[in-house]
């Protein structure tokens, strides 16, 4: 008989490389990344964002300095952000000019916790090596590590064309695609090949071979696992707007995972007009947790509905339980160490409502359309209570608090608490 019991995801080894105090690699927990969009010159905006990011969850955040303004303006965002009590590490995303920018601002190199550079836009030629060197040579000057970002829209192209020349001639060529999967590999490897060389510890290094497809992306960093012990930063470049972009980011970094292969990840998720930044954090939270790699907050189930749940009260009751929970998450984390692993049931009918809710830590079984207007709450697996009544809302929070207090404070139930839940027994009778 075949056992159902699924086996463990066994990470990957790889060294570990610290980013300003976050570990990336050799077993840690994987790392939530994400990007700015503001100007870096725009000190206030950046600082916002940076700070909306890291409250969201983002372990290291990356901005661009592409400019003489946005440099200079790094370490005044630090200062900022360490005046706010945001010690979230800064990543500087260099293009092009790279190079010049950290030769000419000090301050900058200093106050950045890892330099994310690009092979492919270090130079062309004889320029090339050069300025990467130079590149180099600051993190090494700054102790400061670097993540080698391979991209399929900014390849090497000297290196490309050299390899697809290499493939023309040989007796069996492999396909465009399999050339350009190689390319990226090999660009990365030789990448932190040059850098180990002139000096950088191998210890601080990261590599990403992003691409913007799904079965590319899985095949080029299954490739790159395999011929190097580099932590390797996850991510689906240029992804898309709205659920395209988070449903192609799962789908490539959940076959990833699953294999034990990634140690940071980021959502690159296209933000709609005016949307918000942070989503790109929720999403890639949830992806871990989905899969029980991290918890990062309370988990909120709820059924999809159907003609039995023709009211919207449930939906409702899901939308403002799922809000409530995120917007606790970060006292909860503070004094209720383990919160994070919580689960949470709204199911809106009897069908499968009561069964749902007591496999989760707590749940809650509303009426359908047709039924006797009750919701029985479970806890842990037990019925407590049955709810009545325009508060049902507010009373199961009640009792989510209750819980979280009572299982995750290591405490009993206060005399504050034994008063609110005196409330609900009167109120439900």
């Amino acid at each position: 008989m075949t056992s159902l019991n699924q086996a463990p995801i066994i990470r990957r080894r790889s060294r570990t490389v610290l980013v300003g105090g976050v570990r990336i690699g050799g077993g840690a927990p994987i790392v939530v990344q994400s990007m700015t969009n503001t100007d870096t010159a725009n000190v206030d905006a950046t600082v916002a964002q940076v700070k909306a990011l890291a409250d969201a969850g983002s372990e290291l955040v990356r901005i661009s300095v592409d400019t003489a303004e946005a440099a200079a303006a790094v370490p005044v965002i630090r200062m900022r952000l360490d005046a706010l009590g945001c010690t979230v590490p800064l990543i500087g995303d260099f293009h092009f000019n790279g190079h010049v920018l950290l030769a000419n601002f000090p301050e900058c190199a200093r106050a950045l916790a890892k330099y994310r550079i690009n092979p492919g836009n270090v130079g062309r030629g004889t320029k090339h090596d050069p300025q990467f060197g130079i590149m180099i040579e600051k993190a090494i000057d700054y102790g400061k590590p670097i993540r080698i970002g391979v991209n399929w829209g900014s390849l090497d192209q000297d290196l490309l064309t050299a390899m697809m020349d290499e493939n023309a001639r040989s007796a069996v060529p492999h396909d465009a695609t399999q050339v350009m999967r190689e390319a990226l590999i090999t660009s990365a490897i030789r990448s932190a090949q040059f850098a180990e060389a002139y000096g950088l510890p191998g210890d601080r290094i990261v590599l990403a071979c992003k691409v913007s497809n799904v079965q590319d992306l899985i095949a080029v960093y299954t490739g790159l696992a395999q011929r190097c012990d580099y932590p390797l930063h996850l991510g689906l470049t240029e992804a898309g707007l709205g659920s395209k972009g988070i449903v192609a980011s799962t789908a490539a970094l959940a076959v990833l995972l699953q294999q034990g292969i990634g140690d940071t990840i980021r959502i690159s998720l296209t933000p709609e007009p005016d949307g918000d930044r942070t989503r790109e954090v929720i999403v890639a939270q949830e992806i871990l947790q989905t899969m029980g790699l991290r918890s990062f907050a309370p988990l909120v189930s709820a059924c999809p509905g159907c003609g039995r749940t023709s009211s919207d009260f449930f939906q409702e009751l899901a939308h403002k339980i799922q809000t409530y929970v995120r917007a606790q998450v970060p006292v909860w984390r503070e004094h209720y160490p383990g919160v994070e692993s919580m689960t949470i049931a709204v199911m809106g009918c009897v069908v499968n409502g009561p069964g749902e809710s007591k496999m989760a830590n707590i749940g809650i079984s509303l009426p359908g359309t047709s039924e006797v207007p009750v919701a029985p709450v479970y806890v842990d697996g037990q019925k407590t209570v049955t709810l009545r009544g325009a508060t049902i809302a507010e009373d199961f929070e009640r009792i989510i608090n209750d819980y979280v207090r009572s299982t995750y404070g290591g405490e009993r139930a206060t005399p504050q608490l034994r008063s609110e839940k005196r409330v609900i027994e009167i109120r439900k009778g």
